[in-house]
């Protein structure tokens, strides 16, 4: 299947501010799947919300054909990214939340 390509205007709010993620959990649902980032607060077992955002099931799996060919396109130019617990860092941790009712 080949997406169209189109282009989109899009309008960045001036207040809007990015915000730093370290740390993610997923839950899904039939009809959506649900993302909340967070950032993991250095040496203690907290972790602050960030932001939420739900999209629909055909938007996750669009989301991630784009996220894998990013990731190759990235390892192209600046080598393979090793995942947490391939360097020993964080091993054994949980990093995703799935399902929920």
């Amino acid at each position: 299947m080949n997406p169209q390509t189109r282009e989109i205007a899009v309008n960045i709010p001036q207040d809007l501010d990015p915000v730093y993620s370290n740390r993610i959990q997923i839950a899904y649902k039939e009809d959506e799947f649900t993302f909340m980032f967070l950032h993991e607060i250095p040496n203690t077992n907290q972790a602050r919300a960030k932001a939420i955002v739900s999209i629909s099931p055909r938007h996750a799996k669009n989301l991630l054909d784009v996220l894998t060919n990013s990731m190759k396109d990235y390892e192209g130019k600046f080598g393979p990214v090793l995942h947490s617990t391939s360097e020993g860092k964080g091993a054994g941790e949980s990093v995703t939340m799935r399902g929920y009712s």
